[in-house]
């Protein structure tokens, strides 16, 4: 008999403060313009809602969720380059809009750079719909670039 060893499943925490230097570096290897290491430290500090997906030691990919006034923001949502398309990123979605429903808000928003095809054709599948665009909203190589608005209405559960 031959024995596979295959690997953990990967699963959704709590992000810690000891998280964040490699939460930084999959940031910075999937962004041009990534968040700095201060922002994910702040959001941590305000008590938003942050995750990370882990396999065995290593982090793939994290979420960040901020709620208020009966609303979500899905601030930043990202897998380490090296293991995007294989469901990670929406697991980690997934996971986001879980906790959103656990914090009973009507909606949950984020907003996208058109030049983003694999969010673009990922969001729409999870139930995320486009509802408007910011010009200019990210910063880009050259210039400026449009941030599309997408919004996911949460339905109370049927009686």
């Amino acid at each position: 008999m031959v024995a596979i060893l295959s690997e953990p499943r990967a699963q959704m925490r709590a992000m810690r403060i000891d998280d964040l230097d490699a939460v930084a570096a999959i940031e910075t290897a999937a962004y041009e313009f990534p968040w700095t290491l201060g922002i994910f430290s702040d959001c941590l500090r305000a008590g938003y809602e942050c995750w990370v997906l882990q396999q065995g030691e290593e982090i793939l990919g994290y979420g960040i969720l901020s709620v208020a006034a009966g609303e979500a923001h899905l601030l930043n949502a990202c897998v380490t380059p090296a293991h995007q398309g294989h469901g990670h990123g929406r697991h980690l979605v997934k996971r986001m809009i879980e906790l959103a429903r656990w914090h009973r808000v009507q909606r949950i928003f984020l907003e996208v750079r058109p030049s983003n095809l694999a969010a673009i054709a990922l969001y729409p599948t999870l139930g995320f719909n486009e509802i408007a665009v910011r010009p200019n909203y990210y910063p880009a190589k050259h210039g400026r670039e449009d941030a599309i608005v997408m919004a996911m209405e949460l339905l109370p559960p049927e009686s």
